[in-house]
């Protein structure tokens, strides 16, 4: 398994997984241009096995706090440590920028999701709540 930032060779490979297994939570919509500006920042990371993409996760930093999310593996390729593996990558990633907290983001009905992150070692912060607005 190789782990690297993405570049915009992967964005059909990318936009195919996100679309394949896209979560129930994720309501922006996937654009080549969102990539390329995630791409731009080397946000988005991806995982390869045998040359072939195996998963996704974008780590992004905005001064404040880390942020994960648009954690995806195909499904072939689950329970074999890859996603462990990019949250890993990311966090590293985000810590070298001077991240001192990381949050990641989980859809509220996505129970595996959660308990991936659990295992990961995140707690479930119950004392606030994401509001959101399209702009």
């Amino acid at each position: 398994m190789t782990i690297r930032s993405a570049t915009s060779a992967d964005v059909p490979a990318v936009l195919g997984l996100w679309q394949r297994e896209r979560s129930a939570a994720a309501l922006m919509p996937d654009t080549e241009e969102a990539l390329a500006r995630a791409i731009e920042t080397e946000a988005l990371v991806v995982a390869e096995v045998e040359g072939r993409l195996a998963g996704t996760l974008i780590a992004g930093f905005d001064g404040w706090r880390g942020n994960l999310y648009r954690l995806v593996v195909e499904p072939e390729h689950r329970r074999r440590g890859i996603g462990l593996a990019l949250v890993r990558h990311g966090e590293d990633r985000l810590r070298r920028q001077g991240a001192p907290r990381v949050t990641a983001l989980v859809g509220a009905e996505e129970g595996d999701a959660a308990a991936f992150w659990a295992a990961a070692g995140y707690a479930h912060d119950r004392r606030i709540s994401r509001y959101v607005r399209n702009i």
